[in-house]
């Protein structure tokens, strides 16, 4: 990471769903991970870095399109900075058994998958893996918002909400917060047990959660 610049962009969904993160995990960075930029551009849009640049994200919907859509730029999760890092304050869930769902737009992310399950035996949580875990894993149904029915999206959500073998399960994308509430599941977001927090799902109507995430984007066009 010596010769690129560095941005970090929360996305919308943690500055939705708690946006008092943004500085506390930005003042992590700088004081730990060389001279990184806060990074506010809306990943649908041209993200304006020089090129070599990389964007340290959360979300992994930010992750695949700003890796995928946009020349000379570089991608790299928080989980596998602070992972690589390994000073940060990590508080002890004292083998609280937990489930992991991973996010389907980093799929054939391994390197992520790694960095996540270090995270949690670091916070000491017992994690029981699902079937479809990794590169392996399915979408939690949010994906197909907009494409089929919302009565489908639901059946799909609580799909895949059933093949979680823990009640709490974790997951590091915050549409999946959503469907795991939606499914009956108690859905633990990674930043929130990385600061020592609960999760609140907020709204879990599917329709206003896009609402809400349409309206950060035509906030963030850069």
């Amino acid at each position: 990471m010596k010769n690129e610049k560095l941005y970090f962009n929360p996305g919308c969904a943690l500055n939705i769903h708690k946006p008092e993160k943004e500085k506390q995990i930005l003042d992590y960075l700088q004081n730990n991970y060389s001279s990184t930029q806060l990074h506010s551009i809306c990943c649908h849009f041209d993200p304006k870095v020089p090129e070599g640049s990389c964007i340290i994200n959360i979300c992994a919907g930010c992750d695949r399109r700003f890796r995928s859509l946009y020349e000379g730029v570089s991608t790299i999760s928080l989980w596998e900075v602070i992972d690589e890092l390994d000073n940060f304050p990590f508080p002890d869930y004292k083998g609280e058994t937990m489930t992991l769902h991973d996010a389907c737009p980093v799929r054939e992310r391994p390197a992520v998958h790694e960095a996540v399950r270090n995270l949690l035996k670091k916070m000491n949580i017992d994690l029981v893996e699902t079937e479809f875990n990794g590169t392996k894993s399915v979408c939690c149904g949010d994906s197909f918002y907009g494409e089929i029915p919302i009565e489908k999206v639901h059946e799909r959500m609580k799909a895949r909400a059933d093949s979680m073998p823990c009640e709490n399960v974790i997951v590091y994308c915050v549409s999946c917060i959503k469907a795991m509430d939606a499914g009956g599941k108690k859905p633990r977001h990674l930043v929130d047990l990385l600061f020592g927090e609960e999760t609140i799902p907020q709204t879990v109507d599917v329709i206003e959660w896009h609402n809400q995430v349409n309206a950060y984007i035509d906030a963030h066009q850069g």
